[in-house]
């Protein structure tokens, strides 16, 4: 049995996982404040163009033992990764910061139901049911006033939903990436993507240099929130935490991320639900829950993810 002490510091230990969940969470809202659909890519640029040479000098020696094929491996994912960051901040600009947050949670529940069809496992009817729970909150999440089809935001974020599942799976199942160091992935993966964001920045609206030199200094405080926090930040507590703690907490309390995108979103965003939306948010956060549950076990080491 843990002693007093010993729950202590295992509480105060969460309280970093628990910061990481915090700023994921109000990410949404901040995207919406920041970017507009002209500006999306622009700002993408600009934001990983902060964090990579910060990133950099703490990568730099894993950068430099990576092989050719581990190096070809990560830009793939950097493409992929590219794309996740598109589709989930073009979303996050069309449709409600509560929203954004609970659907994009649905790749807990995508996961491991494409790693079942893949490996051809069977999956758990708890899952089953975890999951049927929801993609109903999603369905009644989304249907705000009366039935109607989900926004075209809502949709752009669940296919970066459908996409986070693909980089997770990639990840996992990549021979080249087995033992890679951790934080020289990261790097190669936001590099690529960033250069993503760079190649589609001409078609995609005003030039980055233009949006940057516009923004007011509360702006450029939304982007260093993003750029420090959301992802410098994000990805060395995660770094700690896998090693100072269990991989199941780790995943039930990063977990949180949507319930703190549907706080920020209705108390500092504005955001309205009615009745029926507020039963389907809560059919989203107890169905991801449970699922997490039904599949999460215990012992393994969890893949460390791209921070948002």
């Amino acid at each position: 049995m843990r002693s007093a002490s010993q729950a202590g510091r295992s509480s105060l230990a969460d309280l970093p996982l628990l910061a990481v969940a915090v700023v994921w969470g109000s990410s949404f809202l901040v995207v919406k404040h920041l970017a507009t659909p002209d500006t999306v890519v622009a700002m993408l640029v600009v934001r990983f163009g902060v964090v990579l040479p910060l990133f950099g000098a703490f990568a730099w020696r894993g950068l430099r033992a990576l092989r050719a094929a581990q190096w070809r491996a990560g830009a793939l994912l950097g493409g992929i990764l590219g794309g996740i960051f598109l589709l989930e901040t073009y979303g996050a600009v069309h449709t409600s910061a509560t929203n954004a947050g609970l659907i994009i949670s649905l790749t807990m529940i995508f996961t491991p139901l494409a790693e079942s069809l893949v490996s051809r496992t069977a999956i758990p009817r708890a899952f089953l049911g975890a999951a049927a729970l929801s993609l109903l909150g999603v369905g009644l999440l989304t249907e705000g006033a009366g039935l109607r089809a989900p926004s075209p935001g809502d949709l752009l974020v669940l296919g970066a939903a459908v996409l986070r599942t693909v980089n997770v799976l990639a990840i996992s199942r990549g021979r080249a990436l087995r033992g890679v160091d951790s934080a020289a992935l990261t790097w190669v993966q936001l590099a690529f993507a960033t250069a993503v964001f760079t190649i589609v920045s001409p078609f995609a609206g005003p030039a980055p240099w233009r949006v940057a030199a516009h923004w007011s200094a509360g702006q450029w405080g939304l982007l260093l929130y993003l750029a420090l926090l959301c992802t410098l930040f994000a990805f060395f507590v995660q770094m700690w935490a896998v090693r100072a703690t269990s991989p199941s907490r780790v995943s039930l309390l990063l977990g949180t991320e949507p319930l703190w995108a549907a706080v920020c979103g209705i108390a500092l965003g504005g955001d309205r639900l009615n009745a029926v939306a507020l039963l389907g948010g809560l059919f989203v956060l107890l169905g991801t829950e449970a699922g997490r549950r039904a599949v999460l076990p215990s012992a393994e080491p969890l893949p460390e993810s791209v921070p948002a």
